[in-house]
């Protein structure tokens, strides 16, 4: 980044379209199988040079953060460290966190907040300090490469083996969140076993209309959505909201409680999530598309 110019980076919701649990490693750690997707619908960060390291928070759900540790302040951290060992120097920077997704909500949103600090970071770097950041940001958390990289494809592992889709479509969608936090090691502990079946065999050339995504969800599952419903009932409820409202397919993403629904068309989309909204006034709920392959803008 330019050392007087402020730099912005989106931080797109990350949507775990299908995630099948399908092992458990000695360390603990679940192996997934997972078909993601990114949303439209996102954080936004803005990195400015500063005399000193800040962290300012603003959006609806900013105050939610205040008081905790930040993944952006680690990201940070790390790319400092990254740029170091190949003798590059990162200086101070004013962060500033505009926190439009929930909190603990499913859908990636401290980890796409990390990713869009070192994407924002990287243009300023060495193309070794680069490749270094990108194999490093599996330490910040399982999610943090696949936000890094951006666009449709299949996680598996423990979000660390990245299968880009050659292919994916526009998904017109809604998101909606009843208004809990989930704690994920929570939905984990309750899942009644870790060996599940793994995700169906999918076109090799990926997805290429919203139909065919749909009949490929339909052969898929999400493994944490029975545990996630037996601790928070009320996710049910936001499923059968999204169905009756007209929903192609709809499920839990990632440990919950967001739900997405797919709609054939972005008006049908936006006409449920006012309904929604409506009938559910202390939800989060928002019309949205599910970015295609050729789309992997930052902004």
């Amino acid at each position: 980044m330019a050392a007087d110019a402020a730099t912005g980076a989106s931080a797109h919701a990350k949507i775990n379209l299908a995630l099948h649990v399908v092992g458990k490693r000695a360390d603990g750690y679940h192996l997934l199988d997972s078909l993601v997707a990114f949303a439209d619908v996102g954080d936004r960060l803005t990195l400015t040079p500063a005399d000193a390291d800040a962290l300012h928070l603003s959006g609806p759900f900013g105050p939610g953060l205040e008081g905790h540790d930040n993944i952006v302040a680690r990201a940070l951290a790390l790319a400092r460290r990254v740029a170091a060992a190949r003798g590059h120097t990162i200086g101070p920077l004013s962060i500033e966190l505009e926190k439009n997704l929930p909190v603990a909500s499913g859908i990636g949103g401290g980890s796409a907040d990390a990713a869009a600090v070192l994407r924002a970071l990287m243009p300023g770097l060495p193309r070794a300090a680069q490749d270094d950041l990108v194999a490093a940001a599996l330490g910040l958390g399982a999610d943090v490469p696949m936000c890094l990289d951006g666009r449709a494809l299949v996680a598996r592992g423990i979000g660390e083996m990245l299968s880009p889709l050659p292919q994916f479509p526009a998904l017109p969608m809604v998101l909606a969140n009843p208004g809990v936090a989930i704690s994920t090691p929570a939905i984990f502990k309750a899942l009644p076993t870790a060996c599940n079946g793994p995700l169906p065999e999918g076109p090799v050339q990926g997805f290429d209309t919203v139909g065919s995504v749909v009949s490929y969800l339909r052969l898929c599952r999400n493994d944490l959505a029975a545990p996630a419903i037996s601790v928070e009932p009320v996710i049910g409820a936001c499923l059968k909201a999204l169905q009756a409202a007209g929903a192609a397919r709809s499920a839990m993403s990632g440990s919950g409680a967001t739900c997405y629904g797919v709609f054939e068309d972005a008006s049908q989309a936006q006409c449920a999530a006012g309904a929604i909204a409506a009938a559910n006034p202390g939800w989060w709920v928002r019309a949205t598309v599910a970015r295609p392959t050729h789309d992997r803008s930052a902004a």
